[in-house]
């Protein structure tokens, strides 16, 4: 609507101007004796009768389609100020943000609190580790694992079965504390993302809320990932957790099974 207003006064106006053009053509074309018999110089009555007809056409033709414009325009911004984008909204906005930086400040510092407990050197160097909320540190769990609870013993010491049994129990334990220091260190770039979004939040323009809600978005998925592979982890420690309470139901099984044939040949031999 207000192109179509703007366009027929641009139209009005180059109508206005060509009509001027035509009377200036007219007046240098006329002989200088036409003029003397009007007793007056007609180049002056037709440039004023020219200029009157524009004044006329700018006023009542041209006026009133811009002045239409001006008022739609300014409808449009007082809408967006006051529906779309509302001051009072976005500067209520604008201060949570700027409260909910101090809380994430005040949640990383309790986040990041020391929770370490063990006293000997031995457990201290794997709880180090494990702590450490650095991915760097994952090669020395596997150190301090076998430091701290042993290495599968050897094969004079036990049976294949419950050597197997032992090595798949260490594995699975220092696989979930390997990616617990892993998840500490997705959790912690996950509090720097949050925070520089909070943080653009507080300067950004209205027309930009979609971005950062995508950025937003964005990074939920990834913190969705992070927990679904941390919900995984889980149920493989649970699944091992089965697997060995069935190892030894089987074990127990056996070991009955082998008594059971023991002591039918002994009791054989002492009949004979």
């Amino acid at each position: 609507m207000i192109l179509k207003s703007f366009t027929r006064a641009a139209k009005f106006i180059g109508n206005a101007l060509a009509i001027a053009l035509a009377l200036a053509v007219v007046v240098m074309i006329l002989p200088s004796k036409a003029r003397s018999q009007l007793g007056l110089d007609p180049c002056c009555a037709i440039i004023s009768v020219g200029l009157s007809s524009i004044s006329n056409l700018l006023s009542g033709v041209v006026a009133k389609p811009l002045g239409q414009i001006q008022q739609q325009e300014q409808q449009s911004a007082n809408f967006e100020q006051q529906v779309v984008f509302p001051v009072a909204a976005i500067n209520q906005a604008r201060g949570l943000a700027t409260q909910f930086q101090a809380q994430f400040v005040q949640m990383r510092q309790i986040f990041q609190l020391p929770v370490s407990s063990a006293t000997l050197p031995t457990p201290q160097q794997l709880e180090t580790s494990l702590l450490s909320r650095n991915p760097g540190a994952v090669p020395q769990v596997t150190t301090n694992y076998a430091a701290l609870y042993g290495s599968v013993m050897p094969a004079t010491d036990a049976s294949q079965p419950v050597r197997d049994l032992v090595d798949m129990t260490d594995a699975q334990a220092q696989a979930a504390m390997k990616k617990s220091v892993e998840i500490d260190a997705l959790a912690d770039l996950e509090l720097q993302a949050a925070e520089q979004i909070n943080q653009q939040l507080q300067t950004a323009a209205p027309g930009s809320a979609a971005i950062l809600e995508a950025q937003t978005s964005a990074w939920l998925v990834r913190a969705n990932a992070y927990t679904q592979s941390a919900m995984a982890e889980l149920v493989r420690v649970r699944s091992i957790e089965l697997a060995n309470q069935g190892a030894q139901l089987k074990f127990s099984a056996a070991h009955a099974s082998t008594l059971h044939n023991n002591g039918s040949q002994v009791l054989q031999q002492g009949a004979h």
